[in-house]
């Protein structure tokens, strides 16, 4: 029997993590105008969700260290899902502009949909796969119209930038398969951040040697604003993942795209085109059908009219 009340919580916390997501475009917009690196935003991205969640699970006595099967997990995936990916992300946008790698990111709910389907798990009915293609529609002409290209040529980044939402079908679907046995989401979101951060950390000092987080006083308030944001998101993240199941939770980045349009316009100021806008209203109809996808009922298993 289908649990109604699960559906329901699901499609509530991807509305709700969607949202916060999309709060990060116009933070992040406003960090990188005033100079701050991206590899040190997106530490302040971790650093806040582990530094808000430590004294959370050191009041309801989960904070204990991470052994075998979650310490596997949390290290997959706080470097593969979040620290790789930002990395990417990173390298290419010079490259081939924001609207191409956010265009990636649209591609990610097709490719965890193949990927869930080749794992063996179950797969979204077909009207929650019509959902997934207005939103890849409707994500692209977002993308498309909001920009292209920044920098120089050549096949070698584009091509990089297909590497993304393969990673990305791949941790969602991971998260699912290897989920550890009786693990909190704040836990593991609070672990696989730390090891993230360290991956940043790492990162950071070989690239350029040193830690600017003296940046980040030019945006004193929109750091706390995206720690805050941070520590709010990944709880309801890794819940996601465990009532929603991977492509569901790959649906997050249609969400967030709609969210930062409405947050650039109130908040920057932005001014977008008749097109951009009209990739939104797509991307509303293809949450629209998912939500209905994923509020109705599984068929009944056939009753048995066998004879004994």
């Amino acid at each position: 029997m289908p649990e109604t009340g699960g559906n329901r919580r699901a499609i509530g916390l991807l509305l709700y993590t969607g949202t916060l997501f999309g709060a990060n475009f116009p933070l992040g917009k406003i960090a990188t105008q005033a100079g701050v690196p991206p590899l040190v935003w997106a530490m302040v991205v971790s650093a806040g969700a582990a530094g808000l969640l430590l004294p959370a699970l050191a009041v309801q006595g989960r904070l204990t260290l991470p052994r075998g099967r979650m310490l596997r997990y949390c290290v997959i995936s706080g470097v593969v899902s979040f620290a790789a990916i930002n990395g990417m992300v990173f390298a290419i946008i010079p490259h081939v502009g924001a609207g191409y790698a956010g265009l990636m990111f649209a591609l990610s709910p097709v490719a965890t949909l193949g990927v869930t389907a080749l794992a063996g798990l179950r797969t979204p009915p077909r009207l929650g796969v019509i959902g997934i293609g207005f939103g890849l529609a409707g994500a692209a002409m977002v993308a498309l119209t909001r920009g292209g290209a920044d920098g120089a040529g050549g096949l070698f980044w584009p091509l990089l930038g297909f590497a993304i939402p393969v990673v990305l079908a791949l941790g969602n679907v991971y998260r699912t398969l290897d989920w550890p046995e009786g693990a909190h989401p704040a836990a593991l979101a609070f672990w696989s951040h730390l090891f993230a951060l360290a991956a940043f950390l790492a990162l950071q000092l070989s690239m350029g040697g040193g830690l600017p987080i003296d940046t980040l006083g030019a945006v004193p308030l929109a750091t706390g604003l995206q720690a805050l944001a941070a520590g709010l998101t990944f709880p309801a993240y890794f819940a996601l993942q465990r009532a929603g199941g991977p492509v569901l939770l790959s649906q997050i980045g249609y969400v967030a795209a709609a969210v930062g349009l409405g947050a650039g316009t109130l908040a920057l100021g932005e001014v977008y085109g008749p097109m951009t806008w009209a990739g939104a209203a797509v991307i509303a109809v293809g949450i629209a059908l998912t939500i209905r996808a994923q509020m109705a009922p599984a068929p009944r298993p056939a009753p048995c009219t066998g004879t004994a």
